[in-house]
């Protein structure tokens, strides 16, 4: 008595694992949209959307002036030097430093990327004169309208 069921052919197995493989290779190997930035062509650096230019000094980890204002870093802030190395936040006390930095969804500061003199001399927005996390509180839509 034959207990089995018929095998299938192993060329259906052979095409369904090309069309895995196919599948993978469109899904792995897109090119990165949007997040290549001025500074990439420059010094090779990539930042992630929503990176902001600002001016940071170090004053006592984890508190830092940051575009002139005073800000604490969210907890385990990662800092990268101009070569792309993680730092700690006391290697940097007194220094006035050009920077990307990113805010987490709290609104603190949650990485920051110390950049060359090449990186800080191409175009990027800055946080002054705009709102925290693109909200400007207490402001209808008909006052920025202006209607």
């Amino acid at each position: 008595m034959n207990r089995c069921s018929p095998r299938l052919p192993l060329s259906l197995f052979a095409a369904a694992a090309l069309l895995c493989l196919g599948a993978t290779v469109l899904l792995v190997a897109r090119p990165a949209q949007a997040q290549t930035q001025n500074e990439a062509t420059v010094s090779g650096r990539n930042f992630p959307a929503g990176t902001l230019r600002g001016r940071l000094r170090m004053l006592d980890f984890p508190r830092a002036d940051l575009d002139g204002r005073p800000e604490v870093l969210a907890p385990g802030t990662r800092i990268r030097n101009a070569q792309n190395m993680v730092v700690t936040g006391s290697t940097l006390l007194g220094q006035d430093l050009a920077v990307n930095y990113l805010r987490d969804a709290a609104g603190q500061v949650q990485q920051i990327w110390v950049l060359t003199p090449e990186e800080a001399s191409t175009e990027r927005a800055s946080a002054t004169g705009k709102p925290l996390l693109n909200i400007w509180p207490f402001v209808s839509r008909a006052d920025n309208e202006g209607g």
